[in-house]
């Protein structure tokens, strides 16, 4: 009977306008990425953060949570757009360098920009393989790191 009145059946409405799923009209969908999280934001320490602010009033029990899940997910983007930045370049780690080009190149992290400008960019695939050491300097060290080691064991 409700439904032929044009009321809804129940659940949640449809979401329209700015809060309405999927991107903005020309811009490309977001790759989903599955990505396992062991590592959760401290609820705690967020909400103390939160309270530091002399602005900030009462803070409501589920907002530290929604900001620590939202910290999680922004984490989740940057580091996976990061991580494709390092396997572009052949790298199996990544650099702040490959953060940093994330940043300059996504419109979106704009805000981070002033941070990023202060990390140097990274080297040329040329510049990495004349800077003439072959791997004995590194062996050097570690040999005298040895020898330290045994010197101080009495």
């Amino acid at each position: 009977m409700a439904e032929s009145a044009g009321l809804r059946a129940r659940g949640p409405p449809p979401l329209v306008g700015p809060h309405a799923p999927g991107p903005p009209a020309g811009e490309p969908a977001p790759v989903r990425r599955d990505v396992e999280v062991r590592t959760k934001f401290p609820v705690a320490r967020i909400k103390r953060i939160m309270q530091a602010d002399e602005d900030v009033g009462k803070v409501a029990q589920v907002t530290p949570v929604a900001v620590s899940k939202a910290l999680e997910l922004f984490m989740i983007a940057l580091v996976s757009d990061a991580a494709d930045e390092a396997a572009s370049s052949s790298s199996k780690r990544i650099t702040a360098a490959h953060l940093k080009r994330t940043v300059e190149k996504k419109q979106q992290l704009d805000f981070l920009w002033d941070i990023t400008s202060k990390v140097p960019d990274a080297p040329g695939p040329s510049e990495k393989a004349d800077d003439g050491d072959d791997g004995e300097g590194r062996k050097r060290r570690q040999a005298q790191r040895k020898k330290r080691k045994d010197s101080e064991d009495f």
